[in-house]
């Protein structure tokens, strides 16, 4: 039984009353669509790390890890379905030390320990038999899975230069997976090849040009044992952190039409236990920062052109497990999903927030399986927020983030507005600005229908809560462990759009005219 709100205190009403409102008139340019993202663009990952994995005095893993995670709970479940479907990525800093219990292998270690193993543990195994109880759990919840191959297998680290990992991959391992996978009928959407192991590497690192050797030899792989084009999962890599001379150096050997989707991960918070975590999360010039990374990847997509464009595959905010006093909390949105909204701008096809559970920094408590705020951020862009990106500008106030989609479900626009101020909340009227009138004014949108609104908040006021509450309605599941309903708010359209201090909010315009939206 969970702690139960029928509504979020009087507070809350208060504080958005007292606060300082301010105008401001954003501008949609509809006309045409400035990026494009998947349809799965919200995804989770899914950790190897086994209970010990410790830092900075707390170890938060408990048996939140890919081989002892408990896979009955309803509770688990029922956010996975919410979905309908989710994308999770299974891989993480061990999976490069992961063997697969198939073909010639034979014994199957349990991650141990060890202070000259990779990120301090041994070798560890993936059995067949956790493989068919993950597979049946994730055809039972709908899942689109990504799975992270070890990419070190069969190589040794260099007696010359610490970390650096030489040599062939050995792909046998894989192909007895792959093979076992293709006999079971399992469905994999996308196989990403290695983990962290670019540039600089975290843990190991592997030279570009080998590492483009080696991938065409993975895609070669998936060709041959997947003989049939409809069902032949996607190669993705590297999977580590953008470094520009390593990725075209990458690209350049591997080839066109080898890798389908150019991944690259984003940490942009630094180490979990920096006491300034809060206040980068609120300060938009930080936030703002990371738009360089994503230029860079982008700039390397023009000039490569895989087929499925960029990917965050693995973004946690703070590295190591994330911050036990804001990863979990609702302030943790603010970076969150500003990240998505940015990264969306830059054509990144997938968002693949570390993690769905594990660390502090889980969409789900290790524990409980109940919910933290992100997890309901998370769930209403994948119900509101379609693939086609719009750009937007607004009076320069860089304490509004706003970020504008087509809908996912037509007609209509829906925008994301993210509000970092303490003390101030804004009045939002929305402008149209309609093809070939550049230097014109733009046409103020007054709407005919009711808007439909998705506000968050603090459960208390204090963005240090755990609890969110939509549209003053607090989120705890229900007594059979369900997602409650998230249902919006309708709004006289002839009204500002009120966006509260410290607030999130959701709205959907169903007649806003937006040609790149037909």
């Amino acid at each position: 039984m969970y702690f139960k709100f029928t509504f979020c205190p009087i507070i809350l009403l208060l504080w958005a009353s007292l606060s300082f409102a301010q105008n401001v008139n954003v501008v949609i340019h509809g006309a045409a669509s400035i990026a494009k993202t998947d349809d799965n663009f919200v995804c989770v990952t899914l950790d190897w790390w086994p209970a010990e994995k410790c830092d900075y005095n707390q170890c938060p893993w408990g048996k939140a890890g890919i081989l002892n995670l408990d896979l009955r709970y309803g509770a688990l479940i029922n956010a996975i379905k919410a979905f309908n479907p989710l994308r999770i990525k299974v891989g993480g800093s061990l999976q490069d030390n992961v063997v697969y219990k198939v073909g010639e292998v034979s014994s199957c270690p349990n991650f141990m320990k060890r202070e000259d193993g990779l990120f301090g543990f041994s070798q560890g195994c993936l059995s067949m038999e956790r493989w068919d109880q993950l597979n049946r759990f994730f055809n039972h919840t709908g899942v689109k899975l990504t799975f992270g191959l070890n990419a070190l297998f069969g190589r040794n680290e260099s007696q010359t230069e610490k970390g650096l990992w030489i040599g062939d991959w050995q792909p046998q391992n894989t192909r007895d997976f792959m093979q076992y996978t293709i006999s079971k009928g399992y469905k994999v959407d996308s196989y990403e090849f290695g983990n962290q192991l670019s540039g600089s590497g975290m843990g190991a690192k592997v030279d570009a040009k080998q590492y483009g050797k080696d991938v065409i030899v993975l895609k070669n792989l998936v060709k041959e044992l997947y003989a049939h084009p409809e069902t032949q999962p996607k190669v993705l890599g590297p999977g580590g952190f953008y470094e520009e001379k390593w990725f075209n150096t990458f690209l350049e050997v591997s080839g066109q039409g080898i890798v389908d989707g150019l991944t690259h991960h984003i940490y942009n918070l630094g180490p979990g236990d920096d006491p300034n975590m809060m206040n980068k999360i609120l300060d938009p010039s930080y936030l703002n920062q990371v738009s360089q990374t994503y230029k860079g990847v982008s700039d390397v997509v023009n000039k490569f052109r895989p087929q499925l464009g960029a990917w965050v595959s693995e973004s946690g905010g703070a590295l190591n497990g994330g911050s036990k006093d804001v990863s979990r909390t609702f302030a943790d949105g603010f970076w969150y999903l500003d990240q998505m909204g940015m990264a969306s701008t830059y054509d990144q096809k997938v968002f693949c927030r570390q993690a769905l559970i594990g660390g502090n920094y889980g969409l789900l408590n290790a524990t409980t399986f109940v919910p933290n705020p992100d997890y309901y951020g998370a769930l209403l862009w994948h119900r509101l927020m379609g693939g086609t990106v719009l750009a937007v500008t607004k009076e320069s106030d860089p304490d509004l983030r706003v970020y504008a989609h087509c809908a996912k479900k037509k007609p209509g626009v829906s925008l994301i507005f993210i509000n970092l101020s303490k003390d101030r909340s804004f009045n939002i009227t929305l402008s149209n600005a309609k093809p070939g009138d550049a230097g014109k004014p733009n046409y103020e949108f007054v709407g005919k229908q009711n808007r439909e609104e998705y506000h968050l908040r603090a459960l208390t006021g204090d963005i240090k809560d755990d609890i969110v509450c939509l549209n003053d309605v607090p989120m705890v599941q229900t007594d059979s462990e369900d997602i409650p309903a998230m249902d919006p708010k309708l709004v006289d359209a002839s009204t500002p759009i009120s966006i509260a201090a410290q607030s999130i909010a959701y709205v959907t315009i169903r007649d806003f005219e937006a040609p790149a939206c037909v």
